[in-house]
């Protein structure tokens, strides 16, 4: 039973994220509004509302493993498995506002919380956590981000469609985002909770479960709507959410769980926030190989690899 919810919920995640992806892109046209932003802002905050609702509830709920592992788990599994996954369809370009400025602030992102959550190694405290000072901080840099992000596509406004087709109405383009959400979060809770006993009748334990299984699960509406977007050839969206994600992973819903409930690092090791520095750093350096501003095949099959390493070290 829990194997067909499994595929049900899937289901349910595939056809969301065409739904979003699709209303995504008419709201885009319909406003001038780069697709790129509106896949670092809509797109991303919704696809990452799976790990919005695990991280906050685990926060409630004193599970500070899960809450803490379940993003870091989430920001690794987005640049090595997704643009991974991305790359060997359909090598993606980055365009110099992705280098210089996007893909940095994730980086600065994945400093911080690597920064934040070493207590013991700044002698800030006797346990390494996200306390509720930290999370008031990456709420307040999340605000500034959005507002800055928003003035800027402000300043660069531009149509982000230029096919002939009439831009589709605006409340079918909501309603479309509305259920392709609804698809998203449903269909992720289901496979979730369902991935969850098939793991837990294995005996895997919560930190391992948290980040693999947990993260995994909360991801695939950014895997699924990853691909799509770049199946129908809007790479930048593809891209923005991805970026987009994990610094709302951090910033946005690490932060709120902090803030509700302080969170110690529990089974998380350095090693794993290390993982997600790395992730963000290599992002940063295949824009420049080859001098090619792109994400190639090889460099997708480098993350699935490195992913796989990781995987095999955390299992073992």
């Amino acid at each position: 039973m829990d194997i067909l919810l499994l595929l049900i919920g899937l289901g349910l995640i595939l056809g969301g994220a065409n739904f979003l992806t699709d209303g995504s892109a008419a709201l885009a046209q319909r406003f001038r509004v780069p697709e790129f932003i509106i896949g670092l802002t809509i797109v991303a905050i919704g696809t990452s509302s799976p790990e919005l609702v695990v991280s906050v509830l685990s926060a409630i709920a004193g599970k500070s493993d899960v809450a803490i592992g379940n993003i870091v788990g989430s920001n690794i599994f987005n640049v090595f498995v997704i643009l991974g996954i991305c790359a060997l369809v359909r090598p993606m370009p980055l365009t110099t506002s992705v280098i210089r400025r996007d893909i940095p602030i994730g980086m600065l992102a994945s400093l911080l919380l690597l920064l934040m959550a070493s207590d013991r190694m700044l002698h800030l405290g006797e346990v390494d956590g996200v306390g509720r000072m930290d999370g008031i901080i990456m709420l307040i840099l999340y605000i500034a981000l959005m507002i800055f992000t928003i003035r800027a596509a402000g300043r660069t406004k531009q149509t982000s469609d230029s096919s002939d087709k009439p831009a589709m109405n605006i409340w079918l383009a909501t309603i479309m985002i509305i259920g392709g959400l609804a698809g998203l979060i449903f269909g992720g809770e289901l496979f979730l909770d369902s991935a969850t006993k098939i793991a837990t009748a294995l005996g895997i334990s919560e930190s391992v479960i948290a980040i693999t299984l947990v993260a995994g699960g909360t991801s695939l509406p950014e895997l699924a709507s990853s691909l799509v977007s770049l199946v129908k050839g809007k790479a930048d969206m593809a891209l923005g959410n991805v970026i987009g994600s994990n610094i709302a992973n951090i910033l946005l819903i690490l932060g709120l769980s902090g803030t509700i409930n302080p969170l110690s690092m529990g089974g998380i090791t350095t090693i794993d926030l290390l993982m997600v520095v790395l992730s963000a750093l290599l992002l940063f350096l295949a824009a420049f190989t080859f001098k090619r501003r792109e994400i190639d095949r090889w460099e997708g099959v480098l993350f699935l690899l490195i992913y796989a390493g990781y995987l095999w070290w955390l299992i073992g």
